[in-house]
């Protein structure tokens, strides 16, 4: 396959386009909205013994916290929602190192990468009927919505290394990022204009999702090449593909940059990460928004994000390519302690909006030059890169479940998310750090 294909790499980057709908209406925006006001509205049918249509009109004292039954347990709801995104993120890190070996021994990355993305459009559109289910069923929707989107992402970025050369890739990825941003800004308009300008309910936003996802998709699958390098088809795969995956993990210990690397980005993302996915419950909690209801303010913040992160990233492409990689994620980094440190002390709308504005800038541009340098890293003749990058998304998602179990059990020890948020400044700090080591060079050894 040639590499710097216009084509292919425009059908790569329109993945982004298409399961974006996902992290942003579903992760960030409507869906935890929709979730918190689904629980408490349970809560309070429950704690005043009323109808859920007569609680939905009814406030609880400022000093209640809302809890919900889950198998028989009690639990808050916000750690409930921390806690199933933890577990979805631990069945990831398990299942793509696995799969990815396969993947690169059969050839079959875009077969997986359909696979995941059909099951997460799936999950999706299943929350449509999350209000009216029981909540263990609809937790389930949201743990396979996540595994969906998340293994999805594993084969699709293994596709960067070889659709384009190494100078490309920060460009690339950038681009991918951007064009995330600006299609599920889309769609969050559309799906913002349904609910409050037709006044139609918000679980129509996870069918819209689900089908955007599904649909445009279709734009990379009809591109992207099928067996890159021409592996043969044999029996017993998922066992030669374990083999593969340990000869390749094999090489990985003797390489002394991306090991470096690969610890840094550990540490950091897992802030960056944790931050993305709790944010918005944070919000709804310690925010004091006008009326008591914070979905509009939510919402302009969300939005006001998604601006920025495209931003954000087209920047930080632009600056990495005059003062490197690294030292342009030591910047960014530096910028997220900072982030977490003022969240701990804000209350009012204004200065979540100067928050807000904060994270867009250094959101896009982090997630976008992570990804690039781990691809520039990577050994330059090796093939197995669905493998390589399934350390990468180990890596990732361990971290991930790391920070939502760290951030769960900070307010369930404190009774107070807001030192959850100031505790993430770990992780980046540690990131930040072993930043410093990573040497301008490969070794191999």
């Amino acid at each position: 396959m040639e590499k710097g294909n216009k084509k292919i790499i425009n059908g790569w980057v329109f993945y982004d386009w298409a399961n974006s709908v996902y992290n942003l209406v579903i992760s960030s925006a409507i869906f935890p909205i929709f979730y918190d006001a689904v629980t408490k509205n349970r809560f309070k049918a429950q704690f005043f013994n009323v109808s859920l249509e007569e609680a939905s009109t009814m406030e609880l004292p400022k000093d209640v916290q809302v809890t919900v039954e889950f198998f028989g347990m009690k639990i808050s709801s916000s750690v409930l929602f921390s806690f199933v995104l933890a577990c979805s993120f631990l069945v990831v890190s398990i299942l793509s190192p696995l799969l990815s070996g396969v993947a690169d021994f059969s050839g079959k990355k875009k077969k997986f990468l359909r696979f995941f993305c059909y099951l997460g459009s799936a999950a999706c559109i299943s929350l449509f009927w999350f209000k009216n289910v029981p909540l263990e069923l609809g937790m389930f929707f949201v743990f396979i919505a996540s595994i969906g989107f998340w293994n999805s992402l594993v084969f699709y970025n293994a596709f960067l290394p070889e659709i384009a050369e190494v100078e490309e890739h920060d460009k690339i990825s950038a681009r991918g990022f951007s064009m995330g941003y600006f299609g599920a800004m889309i769609l969050l308009i559309l799906c913002l204009l349904w609910i409050k300008l037709l006044n139609q309910p918000a679980e129509y936003s996870f069918l819209f999702v689900g089908i955007w996802w599904l649909g445009f998709s279709q734009i990379t699958f009809r591109v992207l090449p099928n067996n890159v390098y021409n592996k043969k088809q044999e029996k017993g795969i998922l066992w030669k593909g374990f083999k593969e995956l340990k000869i390749v993990f094999k090489v990985f210990k003797t390489t002394h940059r991306l090991k470096k690397y690969l610890s840094s980005f550990f540490f950091f993302n897992t802030g960056v990460q944790t931050v993305m996915l709790m944010a918005t419950i944070f919000a709804n909690k310690e925010i004091n928004w006008p009326g008591g209801d914070g979905s509009a303010g939510l919402i302009i913040a969300i939005l006001l994000i998604q601006i920025l992160g495209a931003l954000g990233a087209f920047l930080m492409s632009r600056l990495s390519g005059k003062i490197g990689n690294i030292k342009t994620l030591i910047l960014s980094v530096s910028i997220w302690v900072v982030i977490c440190c003022y969240a701990f002390i804000i209350h009012q709308p204004v200065e979540f909006y100067i928050l807000a504005s904060l994270v867009g800038l250094v959101m896009g541009g982090v997630q976008a030059i992570a990804r690039s340098t781990y691809s520039k890293f990577l050994p330059q003749e090796t093939t197995d890169h669905a493998s390589y990058f399934s350390f990468y998304d180990v890596t990732e998602k361990l971290g991930i479940v790391l920070g939502l179990v760290f951030f769960g059990l900070m307010e369930h020890l404190t009774g107070s998310i807001r030192f959850s948020i100031i505790s993430v400044a770990f992780f980046f700090v540690v990131g930040l750090i072993l930043l410093l080591f990573v040497p301008k060079e490969e070794r191999i050894n």
